[in-house]
Formats: structure tokens, C-alpha cells, sequence
């Protein structure tokens, strides 16, 4: 009985360390898939031109 105080504010503490890093998981996630758009928005536009220029020389 002498530990329950230390058990209780120990498990609200891991609840709320356990929603710290659902949330940074989340920002994680967003960023890398802004960081892939943006690639292939920046590759397929090069890629569109590549193939206009090799299907007017041929």
C-alpha cells in the first residue's frame, strides 16, 4: 500500500509519454510523406520533359 501513490502518478506519467510519441509518430510520418511528394513532383516533371524531348528528336 505504501507504493500506490508511486504506481498511480507512474502509470499516468507512462500514459501520457506513451501519447508524446504517438504524436511525434504522427509529425514523423507527415514530414516524410511532404518530403516524398515533393521528390516526385520534381522527378516527374524532369521525366515529362525527358521523354518530350526523346519523342520529338525521334
Amino acid at each position: 500500500m505504501k507504493n500506490l501513490p508511486a504506481k498511480i502518478v507512474g502509470s499516468i506519467v507512462a500514459k501520457k509519454e506513451r501519447g508524446a510519441t504517438a504524436v511525434e509518430y504522427g509529425i514523423m510520418v507527415a514530414l516524410i510523406a511532404a518530403v516524398i511528394i515533393t521528390i516526385v513532383g520534381t522527378l516527374g516533371g524532369n521525366l515529362t520533359a525527358l521523354f518530350t524531348t526523346v519523342g520529338n528528336a525521334i
